[in-house]
């Protein structure tokens, strides 16, 4: 399927086109922007660790563990646009209210995972989903979280919420979810 427009990310700083420039990409699924950032191949998200850029040396980080993490009441799951990953306005209430849970749980590390629908490819939307939860974790550094506290993986379309082929559904599956680390 085509691109239904160039995606950007929170407040256009630093965000780019996922596609490429108008179609679809096959971009490396294989980690992407910063340390503690995954992209899950297949729903797989066990054992291994990704690869990040540290000034001149290769830095292994550590796979985050979706077993160790759970849900709670207190952080809300944020949409997105078709084809998007920037935060829209009534999303960036519900993170800004997210990060005032956080900083009422200090000792909370966080897993932030990124969610697409089922149109496009596999490898097209793992970036997709890469970059919505990156979208999300970039929001709340602006807000004051340490990024040491939060961690993101990118299930693609590997997990939705609602399999249905309608608009409403997909709407539904084009999130990035907000997980807690259990102590």
């Amino acid at each position: 399927m085509g691109a239904g427009g160039g995606a950007q990310g929170v407040g256009g700083a630093g965000a780019e086109d996922v596609s490429g420039g108008g179609g679809r990409s096959d971009f490396a699924a294989g980690g992407g922007g910063a340390a503690g950032s995954n992209v899950a191949r297949g729903g797989a998200a066990g054992g291994a660790s990704s690869v990040a850029q540290s000034g001149s040396q290769l830095v292994a980080a550590a796979r985050p563990q979706p077993k160790e993490f759970g849900g709670v009441t207190g952080l809300q799951d944020i949409h997105f646009d078709f084809d998007k990953y920037v935060i829209r306005p009534e999303d960036a209430q519900l993170l800004s209210a997210n990060a005032e849970w956080l900083r009422d749980h200090p000792r909370a590390v966080i897993l932030i995972e990124g969610h697409c629908d089922d149109r496009g490819t596999n490898e097209y939307n793992l970036a997709l989903g890469n970059h919505r939860a990156e979208s999300a974790l970039k929001y709340l550094l602006s807000r004051g979280i340490a990024r040491t506290r939060m961690s993101t993986l990118s299930y693609g379309e590997e997990r939705p919420l609602c399999t249905e082929e309608t608009e409403e559904c997909w709407a539904q599956n084009r999130r990035a979810h907000f997980l807690v680390k259990r102590q």
